[in-house]
């Protein structure tokens, strides 16, 4: 069985942004950069699944700029994958050359019976790498899934729906599937697996060898900026007529919203 496992490198939580004096883009250094913590649990399921089928051969896949992304496939070859794949690429690569990259490169692979990823990256989170990557696939897809019941011929998927709700489906086993937090809990490295993952080759492919270039990309970000800190609070003293009375005032003569 092989499985195909997509990662974005992201940067840390905590990270503090500030944008470039220019305004093209979001200034880098002293960035800290982290797997995306969606694409750790699917990299974890897949490693579950890998220790029921212990035939299963797990490659991790991910794009953007070498010099940097490399540490986050060692992070996955760490925890337990097989395989690692990198495709250079700029790092303002946009979902539609992302997802037509991976799919490029699963077809010089030959294909694969399972692809993981996460549900979004939460950089940009723009939640639809899943979806195109099935559709250039032609597979089946599931996405913010929190259960995973996989089957030789089908599979049975719960996603997470709003308010609370849960919906369960049956789709192909051979599918593209986006994991959501609560589907696993994502191990962490062993020091011996991060000595061995040193030494595992990584496969880098550029996207001239997918066929495709940096002009590829749909859409183009400019003009970043932070956003407006918001105004301080007010507090409104004194009795609750005159607060009321004040409250209207004030919604009415600065912040005009009624």
């Amino acid at each position: 069985m092989k499985i195909l496992v997509c990662v974005k490198q992201v940067p840390d939580t905590t990270a503090k942004l500030v944008t470039k004096a220019d305004g093209s883009g979001i200034e880098e250094r002293g960035f800290k950069w982290v797997m995306n913590p969606y694409d750790e649990f699917a990299v974890e399921e897949a490693l579950q699944i890998k220790k029921a089928n212990a035939a299963a051969n797990i490659t991790v896949v991910t794009l953007g700029p070498k010099a940097r992304v490399v540490d986050t496939l060692r992070t996955a070859l760490a925890m337990g994958c097989d395989e690692a794949a990198l495709i250079d690429a700029p790092a303002e690569a946009d979902s539609y050359l992302t997802a037509t990259a991976l799919s490029k490169f699963i077809e010089k692979e030959g294909g694969y019976d399972l692809i993981l990823t996460g549900k979004q990256a939460i950089d940009g989170s723009q939640s639809c790498v899943t979806q195109m990557l099935a559709e250039n696939q032609g597979l089946a897809h599931a996405n913010i899934v929190s259960k995973l019941e996989l089957g030789s011929d089908k599979s049975v998927v719960e996603r997470d729906l709003s308010g609370g709700a849960k919906e369960v489906s049956e789709i192909p086993a051979k599918s593209v599937i986006g994991a959501n937090k609560g589907l696993n809990t994502p191990r962490y490295a062993s020091l011996p697996g991060i000595m061995k993952a040193k030494k595992k080759p990584v496969n880098e492919v550029s996207l001239g060898d997918l066929g495709l270039s940096d002009s590829d990309s749909k859409t183009k970000l400019s003009s970043y900026r932070m956003p407006a800190e918001r105004p301080p609070i007010k507090f409104l003293d004194g009795e609750a007529a005159a607060q009321t009375s004040e409250l209207v005032k004030l919604l009415r003569e600065e912040a005009k919203v009624i």
